[in-house]
């Protein structure tokens, strides 16, 4: 239980108040008298909006569920669509408008490149996504199955010189894709120099070659005569090639290139939401504090390798000569979005005038802005916006009357910090089908401040089942990615935001890579999500997003989008395609296998969630294949057993034998982990085991098919009684 300081009519967690008096407040300019009294009238005033909306949710599902009872043998999509309409589930479709945000970083709005998404309650790893705004090629070539084993190439614990050959003839086969010579190879180059502000390039041969494009060279570092970096940009994204003939690689390379750095994270997204277990006072200001760090440049984290210790902390900026021989600098950093948690969930961190906990989503909306003050105002040792804004990406909102309320809340918390209107920024997370649906209507609601739209397929998938929970039974989940509702919601969602003006102003983004020990063949795959208008990917890890950011000099994401931008279209049919099987003709061996795969990917994110309070890791999943998971995974794969569990495709019997066996290959996967706690050696008193459970048979009755109250309440159970459960 919380110790409570009354402030007013406001009960503030004893922690969370010393947070923000002490550290977050001095040097904003703010009172903590009139931040707190600000905040009380606040909390009075759109509480009542917030729990109205989510009444609403309610009320639709209601309906929705009804309809579907009704009609389950004589389904109209017609009709069905009209019935929409009718209800105010489908909005009537938003006169055309193009938005008008200001003060946009060139990261968000001319930059196309990767995006990392990074619990920002681990402090080591969100300074190394902050961190990941530059890669090196070669290390991430070096250190993945990208580069194969055959030929004597294998990885090991030294380094292996034929691997290291391999990695520098790709890299050199890179820039002459990005930066090609007017003849020959990079490969074949022996030095690089800078003369009357162009780059000159030695090749073997004694000849003087230069680039096919030479406003592709945009700087160096060193000497002219013998630059320590030649720095090119193509498709706004920056490669250096880094020069050392005494280093290890460079001594070896003719033209003394020891590495390539890509330009790479360009933004990042610190998240407090679905990557997070945060559920009480405690975690918040964990969360929180590490935000404060990284707006004041202060963060650190340091951690043992092998006898040493390491203490990481934010890169500065990186300094260059222009070809015109003048100096300038380039962002050291990935610029940092703030991902604030939904409307729905509540917290005890602070309790209103009635004694009720307050909507997480308003003091994350406070409490992340005025930290972000430090930034703004200058108060840091590097700056995060350039433009002076602060940009936080909001899930999770169905509808347009809940992008709205956002626009308000964020209005509301503009007069309490005293920022000029549109400082913060919004990313509008577009992962429910109300939304997806009214896009367009989304957009105009928040069309002076939004910078992000992005997709996502886990909680867009997750929300589709719940809506459509009494429609029939879903098809199996690996048939949802080809599905025509997905189909059609990836391509409205680029389609939209383009008519809407986003193209140069903001980012439209797609989804996670979810493999990061896979990254051949995302370099085989992701590129599609370019291909299909989008300006910004998320990837799993800062080595992916070096790889990731090869297809953005391969892909003119500005020359697709102004193609796409030529062809009209609507896609709302489609989405409305609800993907029920027709005939549900699944032998027991195919259900028991949907069965456990969904079971067994609970179980591995469930554990780690409840009982060591991971929100975001590397979870095996039944074929041992490693998955970057967070809490969207659960919603998907609990909402597709309680919609067969629902229609009778398998029993509850079935689910928990399932759950059990699974709990046991769960428990085998985690052996070697010393914080782990079996769920095989007691189901009863496992609250990982109980927390799983429930998420797939109570899994009717969760708002919108949403895991967080279920998790939360077990978590929070497991900090106070853990110690007894584990004896």
């Amino acid at each position: 239980m919380n110790p409570y300081i009354h402030v007013g009519n406001l009960q503030v967690a004893s922690g969370l108040h010393r947070f923000l008096e002490s550290e977050v407040l001095p040097g904003t300019g703010l009172s903590a008298d009139k931040f707190w009294g600000q905040l009380e009238l606040l909390i009075d005033e759109l509480t009542p909006v917030n729990q109205a909306l989510l009444h609403k949710r309610d009320e639709l599902q209601g309906l929705l569920n009804q309809w579907h009872k009704q009609h389950r043998d004589d389904f109209d999509a017609e009709t069905y669509k009209a019935y929409l309409y009718q209800i105010g589930y489908l909005e009537p479709e938003a006169e055309d408008f193009q938005i008008t945000t200001q003060n946009v970083d060139e990261e968000i709005a001319k930059q196309s490149g990767p995006q990392l998404v990074v619990p920002v309650n681990n402090a080591r790893y969100a300074l190394n996504a902050a961190n990941s705004r530059w890669g090196s090629l070669y290390d991430a070539l070096y250190g993945t199955d990208v580069i194969d084993d055959s030929d004597g190439a294998e990885r090991g614990a030294s380094y292996n010189a034929a691997r290291g050959l391999k990695v520098i003839a790709y890299g050199k086969s890179f820039l002459d894709q990005a930066a090609p010579l007017t003849k020959n190879s990079h490969a074949e180059v022996v030095a690089y120099s800078v003369a009357d502000g162009q780059l000159q390039i030695v090749l073997t041969n004694g000849e003087v070659v230069g680039l096919q494009e030479s406003a592709l060279f945009v700087g160096y570092q060193g000497s002219p005569s013998s630059p320590a970096a030649v720095l090119l940009s193509n498709n706004g994204l920056h490669i250096e090639i880094q020069i050392d003939r005494h280093h290890r690689i460079g001594q070896n390379d003719p033209a003394g290139v020891k590495d390539i750095l890509l330009e790479a994270a360009i933004t990042t997204i610190m998240d407090c939401e679905d990557s997070v277990a945060a559920v009480d006072a405690e975690d918040k200001v964990d969360v929180y504090r590490n935000w404060l760090g990284l707006m004041k440049g202060t963060l650190q984290a340091s951690f043992q390798k092998g006898d040493a210790t390491v203490t990481r902390a934010l890169h500065s900026d990186r300094s260059y000569v222009s070809a015109e021989g003048k100096a300038f600098e380039l962002p050291g950093r990935s610029l940092l979005f703030v991902r604030n948690v939904g409307h729905l969930m509540t917290i005890d961190a602070i309790l209103d005038r009635n004694g009720n906990d307050v909507p997480e989503g308003i003091l994350d909306a406070v409490v992340t802005s005025a930290i972000a003050m430090h930034d703004v105002i200058g108060n840091s040792l590097y700056r995060n916006s350039n433009k002076g804004s602060i940009y936080i990406v909001k899930p999770k909102m169905h509808g347009s009357e809940e992008v709205a309320f956002a626009n308000t809340l964020f209005n509301r918390v503009e007069d309490l910090l005293g920022l000029e209107r549109h400082t913060i920024k919004i990313g509008v997370m577009d992962e429910e089908r109300r939304t997806s649906l009214n896009l367009k209507a989304c957009i105009r609601e928040v069309k002076d401040r939004i910078v992000f739209i992005n997709t996502g397929f886990l909680d867009r998938t997750g929300d589709e089942m719940h809506t459509s929970m009494e429609a029939g039974p879903m098809i199996r989940k690996n048939q949802m990615k080809s599905s025509t509702w997905l189909q059609g919601y990836e391509r409205s969602n680029v389609h939209v935001g383009l008519t809407c003006g986003l193209q140069g102003k903001a980012q439209i983004g797609k989804g996670m890579w979810a493999m990061p020990d896979l990254m051949k063949e995302m370099l085989k795959q992701k590129n599609s999500q370019l291909e299909a208008g989008c300006t910004t990917a998320w990837v799993p890890s800062p080595t992916a997003a070096t790889l990731h950011a090869l297809h953005y000099h391969q892909v003119d994401v500005k020359e697709v989008q102004a193609q796409l931008l030529k062809h009209s279209a609507s896609y709302i049919d489609q989405i409305l395609e609800i993907p029920v099987s027709p005939d549900a003709s699944w032998s027991q061996e195919e259900i028991q296998q949907e069965l456990d795969n969904n079971a067994q990917g609970i179980l591995g994110y469930v554990v780690r969630w409840v009982e060591q309070g991971i929100g975001c890791s590397k979870v095996p999943d039944i074929n041992n294949i490693g998955l970057m998971e967070d809490r969207a995974t659960l919603r998907i794969s609990s909402q597709h057993l309680a919609n067969w569990l629902h229609h009778g495709i398998c029993s509850e019997e079935q689910v928990i034998e399932t759950m059990r066996r699974m709990a046991s290959i769960v428990d085998n996967q985690n052996a070697n982990d010393p914080a782990y706690r079996s769920m095989s050696a007691d189901y009863e008193r496992s609250a990982a085991f109980q927390a799983a459970l429930e998420l797939v048979l109570q899994g009717y009755d969760q708002p919108n098919g949403y895991t967080e109250p279920i998790l939360h309440r077990y978590r929070r159970a497991f900090k106070t009684s853990g110690a007894a459960l584990k004896a």
